[in-house]
């Protein structure tokens, strides 16, 4: 594909608190019945950008974003106490149980790759696919 989706506006937007005094900017794009997908970005601290709802056709997916803690437009930004893997990893979850979704498709890219091999790795049963690009491996035997 040389091009991507039109740009689109969020449907929905939130904060969502989740542990340690943080808050996860949220939002959904596309179509609320279709195929979930959970677009994970990298970093750790870049936070996502509006292009990305542009990687997904809107009428045949239900596209969600969030920046993770510390990133973007999360609160506390730039803040990395209670910020860890394991904790976004259960941030993950808590936003799949918010959304009552059941089952997704998990899209990242560097460090949002290694969110999703994680999040798969502890959650198997939740996660129909995932669409990796550069793909980051924080250690030196991976």
């Amino acid at each position: 594909m040389k091009t991507l989706f039109p740009d689109i506006r969020p449907y929905r937007t939130e904060m969502l608190a989740v542990s340690h005094g943080h808050e996860l900017y949220l939002e959904c794009s596309g179509s609320p019945e279709g195929i979930p997908v959970l677009v994970l970005h990298g970093g750790p601290g870049v936070g996502c950008s509006d292009k990305m709802r542009c990687f997904f056709d809107p009428e045949r997916y239900h596209i969600i974003i969030f920046d993770q803690r510390g990133a973007g437009r999360s609160t506390p930004y730039a803040d990395t106490e209670h910020n860890s893997s394991a904790l976004i990893l259960a941030d993950i979850e808590q936003i799949r149980a918010h959304l009552g979704i059941s089952r997704w498709v998990l899209f990242g890219g560097s460090f949002g790759a290694t969110l999703a091999l994680l999040y798969a790795q502890q959650c198997p049963e939740q996660v129909r696919g995932m669409i990796l690009r550069g793909v980051f491996l924080g250690r030196a035997e991976d």
